[in-house]
Protein backbone atom coordinates (compact mmCIF):
# COMPACT_ATOMS: atom_id res chain seq x y z
CA UNK A 1 0.00 0.00 0.00
CA UNK A 2 1.11 3.55 -0.71
CA UNK A 3 0.56 6.21 1.93
CA UNK A 4 0.16 9.97 1.98
CA UNK A 5 1.42 12.17 4.80
CA UNK A 6 -1.11 14.87 5.58
CA UNK A 7 0.55 18.23 6.30
CA UNK A 8 -0.45 21.87 6.58
CA UNK A 9 0.43 22.22 2.89
CA UNK A 10 -1.93 19.57 1.53
CA UNK A 11 -4.61 19.12 4.20
CA UNK A 12 -7.17 21.31 2.44
CA UNK A 13 -7.09 19.05 -0.62
CA UNK A 14 -6.93 15.67 1.12
CA UNK A 15 -9.69 13.71 2.79
CA UNK A 16 -9.45 12.66 6.44
CA UNK A 17 -10.18 8.96 6.79
CA UNK A 18 -12.17 9.12 10.02
CA UNK A 19 -14.50 12.04 9.12
CA UNK A 20 -18.07 11.14 8.16
CA UNK A 21 -19.19 14.45 6.63
CA UNK A 22 -17.96 17.81 5.39
CA UNK A 23 -18.52 19.66 8.68
CA UNK A 24 -16.89 16.91 10.69
CA UNK A 25 -13.94 16.98 8.32
CA UNK A 26 -13.57 20.74 8.81
CA UNK A 27 -13.47 20.40 12.61
CA UNK A 28 -10.95 17.56 12.50
CA UNK A 29 -8.77 19.40 9.99
CA UNK A 30 -8.74 22.53 12.13
CA UNK A 31 -7.65 20.46 15.13
CA UNK A 32 -4.90 18.81 13.05
CA UNK A 33 -3.62 22.12 11.69
CA UNK A 34 -2.92 23.32 15.21
CA UNK A 35 -1.21 20.06 16.15
CA UNK A 36 1.12 19.96 13.12
CA UNK A 37 3.17 22.74 14.69
CA UNK A 38 3.53 20.53 17.78
CA UNK A 39 4.95 17.63 15.78
CA UNK A 40 1.83 15.64 14.93
CA UNK A 41 2.17 13.15 12.05
CA UNK A 42 -0.80 11.81 10.07
CA UNK A 43 -0.35 9.08 7.45
CA UNK A 44 -3.25 7.62 5.49
CA UNK A 45 -3.58 5.14 2.67
CA UNK A 46 -3.76 6.41 -0.90
CA UNK A 47 -6.81 4.22 -1.31
CA UNK A 48 -9.88 5.83 0.24
CA UNK A 49 -11.04 4.18 3.44
CA UNK A 50 -10.25 3.99 7.12
CA UNK A 51 -6.54 3.21 7.05
CA UNK A 52 -4.34 5.67 8.91
CA UNK A 53 -2.07 6.39 11.85
CA UNK A 54 -1.87 9.61 13.85
CA UNK A 55 0.90 10.24 16.39
CA UNK A 56 2.56 13.11 18.22
CA UNK A 57 5.45 13.74 20.62
CA UNK A 58 4.06 12.64 23.97
CA UNK A 59 4.96 15.99 25.52
CA UNK A 60 2.23 17.46 23.33
CA UNK A 61 -0.29 14.62 23.59
CA UNK A 62 -3.79 15.46 24.72
CA UNK A 63 -3.90 12.91 27.54
CA UNK A 64 -2.63 12.94 31.16
CA UNK A 65 0.60 10.97 30.87
CA UNK A 66 4.23 11.40 31.85
CA UNK A 67 6.04 10.19 28.75
CA UNK A 68 8.66 12.74 27.75
CA UNK A 69 10.74 11.50 24.86
CA UNK A 70 8.11 9.09 23.54
CA UNK A 71 5.72 9.26 20.61
CA UNK A 72 2.08 8.91 21.61
CA UNK A 73 -0.16 7.25 19.03
CA UNK A 74 -3.52 9.05 18.99
CA UNK A 75 -5.09 6.58 16.61
CA UNK A 76 -4.14 3.54 14.53
CA UNK A 77 -7.19 2.49 12.54
CA UNK A 78 -7.60 0.04 9.68
CA UNK A 79 -11.10 -1.27 8.95
CA UNK A 80 -13.51 -2.45 6.30
CA UNK A 81 -12.09 -3.91 3.10
CA UNK A 82 -8.62 -2.63 4.01
CA UNK A 83 -8.42 -4.82 7.10
CA UNK A 84 -6.45 -8.06 7.03
CA UNK A 85 -3.77 -7.04 4.53
CA UNK A 86 -0.97 -6.08 6.92
CA UNK A 87 -1.53 -2.33 6.62
CA UNK A 88 -1.57 -1.86 10.40
CA UNK A 89 1.91 -3.37 10.48
CA UNK A 90 3.10 -0.99 7.76
CA UNK A 91 1.68 2.08 9.48
CA UNK A 92 3.10 1.07 12.84
CA UNK A 93 6.49 0.39 11.27
CA UNK A 94 6.49 3.89 9.77
CA UNK A 95 5.98 5.27 13.29
CA UNK A 96 8.79 3.07 14.65
CA UNK A 97 11.18 4.27 11.96
CA UNK A 98 10.26 7.89 12.63
CA UNK A 99 10.84 7.38 16.36
CA UNK A 100 14.29 5.93 15.73
CA UNK A 101 15.16 8.72 13.30
CA UNK A 102 14.18 11.38 15.84
CA UNK A 103 15.89 9.62 18.74
CA UNK A 104 12.64 8.98 20.60
CA UNK A 105 12.61 6.65 23.61
CA UNK A 106 9.75 4.65 22.16
CA UNK A 107 6.04 4.58 21.39
CA UNK A 108 3.04 4.55 23.70
CA UNK A 109 -0.66 4.06 23.09
CA UNK A 110 -3.90 3.40 24.99
CA UNK A 111 -5.47 -0.04 25.11
CA UNK A 112 -7.70 -1.96 27.50
CA UNK A 113 -7.68 -4.96 29.76
CA UNK A 114 -9.34 -8.08 28.39
CA UNK A 115 -11.54 -7.71 25.32
CA UNK A 116 -10.98 -4.80 22.96
CA UNK A 117 -12.94 -1.64 23.71
CA UNK A 118 -14.26 0.81 21.15
CA UNK A 119 -11.85 3.62 20.21
CA UNK A 120 -8.95 1.87 21.96
CA UNK A 121 -6.26 -0.23 20.32
CA UNK A 122 -6.25 -4.02 20.39
CA UNK A 123 -3.96 -5.15 23.23
CA UNK A 124 -3.37 -8.56 21.62
CA UNK A 125 -2.12 -6.97 18.40
CA UNK A 126 0.08 -4.56 20.35
CA UNK A 127 1.54 -7.36 22.49
CA UNK A 128 2.29 -9.33 19.32
CA UNK A 129 4.19 -6.29 18.01
CA UNK A 130 6.29 -6.11 21.18
CA UNK A 131 4.32 -3.64 23.29
CA UNK A 132 3.87 -4.24 27.01
CA UNK A 133 1.76 -2.59 29.71
CA UNK A 134 3.47 0.43 31.26
CA UNK A 135 0.64 1.56 33.53
CA UNK A 136 -3.01 0.87 34.27
CA UNK A 137 -6.02 2.97 35.16
CA UNK A 138 -8.72 1.96 37.62
CA UNK A 139 -11.25 2.14 34.76
CA UNK A 140 -9.52 -0.69 32.88
CA UNK A 141 -7.64 1.41 30.33
CA UNK A 142 -3.97 0.55 29.92
CA UNK A 143 -1.01 2.58 28.73
CA UNK A 144 1.14 0.29 26.58
CA UNK A 145 4.62 1.05 25.30
CA UNK A 146 7.30 -0.12 22.91
CA UNK A 147 10.76 1.12 23.99
CA UNK A 148 13.45 1.97 21.47
CA UNK A 149 16.10 1.91 24.21
CA UNK A 150 16.59 -1.08 26.57
CA UNK A 151 16.82 1.15 29.66
CA UNK A 152 14.05 3.58 28.69
CA UNK A 153 11.87 4.52 31.66
CA UNK A 154 8.28 3.38 31.01
CA UNK A 155 5.67 6.11 30.55
CA UNK A 156 3.10 6.62 33.30
CA UNK A 157 -0.40 7.95 33.79
CA UNK A 158 -0.78 11.06 35.88
CA UNK A 159 -2.75 10.46 39.08
CA UNK A 160 -5.89 12.08 37.61
CA UNK A 161 -5.87 9.41 34.89
CA UNK A 162 -5.03 6.46 37.14
CA UNK A 163 -8.13 7.00 39.26
CA UNK A 164 -10.67 8.80 37.03
CA UNK A 165 -13.55 10.44 38.88
CA UNK A 166 -15.49 13.70 39.02
CA UNK A 167 -17.47 15.49 41.69
CA UNK A 168 -21.25 15.59 41.89
CA UNK A 169 -24.16 13.51 40.67
CA UNK A 170 -25.67 13.01 37.25
CA UNK A 171 -23.76 12.69 33.98
CA UNK A 172 -20.54 14.53 33.12
CA UNK A 173 -19.03 14.34 29.64
CA UNK A 174 -15.52 15.39 28.65
CA UNK A 175 -14.58 15.51 24.96
CA UNK A 176 -12.17 17.01 22.43
CA UNK A 177 -12.24 17.68 18.68
CA UNK A 178 -9.57 15.03 18.06
CA UNK A 179 -12.24 12.60 16.84
CA UNK A 180 -14.81 13.89 14.34
CA UNK A 181 -17.47 11.55 15.72
CA UNK A 182 -17.81 13.82 18.78
CA UNK A 183 -18.84 16.73 16.56
CA UNK A 184 -21.83 14.72 15.37
CA UNK A 185 -22.91 12.90 18.52
CA UNK A 186 -22.25 15.22 21.46
CA UNK A 187 -24.97 17.75 20.48
CA UNK A 188 -27.43 14.89 19.98
CA UNK A 189 -26.65 13.50 23.42
CA UNK A 190 -27.11 16.97 24.91
CA UNK A 191 -30.50 17.29 23.22
CA UNK A 192 -31.55 13.84 24.42
CA UNK A 193 -30.59 14.76 27.99
CA UNK A 194 -32.62 18.00 27.82
CA UNK A 195 -35.64 16.23 26.34
CA UNK A 196 -35.71 13.60 29.07
CA UNK A 197 -34.70 15.85 31.96
CA UNK A 198 -31.38 14.12 32.58
CA UNK A 199 -28.65 16.06 34.40
CA UNK A 200 -25.70 16.35 32.00
CA UNK A 201 -22.67 18.63 32.26
CA UNK A 202 -20.58 18.82 29.09
CA UNK A 203 -16.94 19.94 29.20
CA UNK A 204 -15.30 20.67 25.85
CA UNK A 205 -11.52 20.30 26.18
CA UNK A 206 -9.99 22.93 23.89
CA UNK A 207 -6.28 23.05 24.77
CA UNK A 208 -3.36 20.80 25.64
CA UNK A 209 -3.02 21.98 29.24
CA UNK A 210 -6.66 21.20 29.96
CA UNK A 211 -6.35 17.78 28.33
CA UNK A 212 -3.15 16.86 30.17
CA UNK A 213 -4.86 17.44 33.51
CA UNK A 214 -8.27 15.97 32.76
CA UNK A 215 -9.73 13.37 35.17
CA UNK A 216 -9.63 10.59 32.57
CA UNK A 217 -7.01 8.55 30.69
CA UNK A 218 -8.98 9.03 27.46
CA UNK A 219 -9.81 12.67 26.78
CA UNK A 220 -11.31 12.23 23.31
CA UNK A 221 -14.52 11.14 25.03
CA UNK A 222 -15.11 10.29 28.68
CA UNK A 223 -18.58 9.87 30.16
CA UNK A 224 -19.08 9.80 33.93
CA UNK A 225 -22.18 9.00 35.99
CA UNK A 226 -22.53 10.01 39.63
CA UNK A 227 -18.81 10.70 39.80
CA UNK A 228 -17.67 7.38 38.35
CA UNK A 229 -16.09 6.74 34.96
CA UNK A 230 -18.66 5.05 32.74
CA UNK A 231 -17.24 4.71 29.22
CA UNK A 232 -14.81 6.02 26.62
CA UNK A 233 -17.10 4.85 23.81
CA UNK A 234 -18.67 7.73 21.89
CA UNK A 235 -22.40 7.39 22.51
CA UNK A 236 -25.29 7.93 20.14
CA UNK A 237 -28.35 9.58 21.67
CA UNK A 238 -30.10 6.19 21.86
CA UNK A 239 -27.13 4.49 23.51
CA UNK A 240 -26.84 7.34 26.02
CA UNK A 241 -30.51 7.06 26.95
CA UNK A 242 -30.11 3.30 27.39
CA UNK A 243 -27.22 3.92 29.79
CA UNK A 244 -29.52 6.28 31.67
CA UNK A 245 -32.17 3.56 31.93
CA UNK A 246 -34.56 5.08 29.40
CA UNK A 247 -35.96 2.85 26.67
CA UNK A 248 -37.20 4.49 23.47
Amino acid sequence: MEYIRITKDNIENEHICCAMSGKQSVMKKEWLKQRFEEGLVFYRSVERGKCFIEYIPAENAWIPIQADGYFYIDCLWVSGSLKGHGYSNELLQACVQDAKKQGRKGLCILSSEGRKREFLSDSKFLAYKGFSVADTSACGINLMYLPMEPDAQPPRFKECAKNPSVAGSGFVLYYTDQCPFTYYWVPRVEEAARTHGLPLKVIHITNKEQAQNAPTPFTTYALFKDGNFLTQSIQSDKKFLKLAGIQI
